[in-house]
């Protein structure tokens, strides 16, 4: 019988290749989360570019939704943050499936399958129709 003996040179190989995939895919993930944010502040009259910019791209997305940025402050409020960030999410969600005129459906498609849906809402020829599912005009569109 043979036995193959592993160095800590060939695990330490197989770690940084795992973790130079794993990096690889993040950034992917991050990528097209990015653009589909993007695409969604386009159609709803918003500038693109602040699907970049961290905490006020939640921002811009509540006030896509009809909600006040306001909500982001109790998220720092230690022991609510994370039963908040549940609420606020299934909220802003439904909210925003709304805001482009979609189906209860696709609302809770939005809730539980978030990655999903919200590329499908980002390149589908969706219109938006204002906060909470009012229709509203819309300012110059930014690219």
């Amino acid at each position: 019988m043979h036995f193959m003996l592993l160095t800590s040179a060939d695990s330490s190989a197989a770690s940084s290749a795992s973790s130079i995939i794993g990096g690889i895919i993040g950034l992917a993930i991050a990528v097209l989360y990015i653009a589909a944010l993007w695409k969604i502040f386009v159609k709803a009259g918003k500038p693109g570019w602040a699907a970049i910019i961290p905490i006020y791209n939640y921002v811009v997305l509540l006030n896509i939704t009809g909600h006040s940025g306001w909500w982001l402050l109790v998220g720092l409020i230690p022991g609510v943050d994370i039963i908040f960030i549940i609420v606020f999410s299934i909220i802003v969600y439904w909210d925003l499936g709304k805001a482009f005129g979609r189906s209860v459906l696709f609302r809770l498609g939005l809730i539980f399958l978030y990655p999903i849906f919200i590329l499908i809402l980002a390149f589908d020829s969706s219109k938006y129709i204002g906060p909470r599912g009012t229709y509203v005009a819309l300012p110059v569109q930014y690219q």
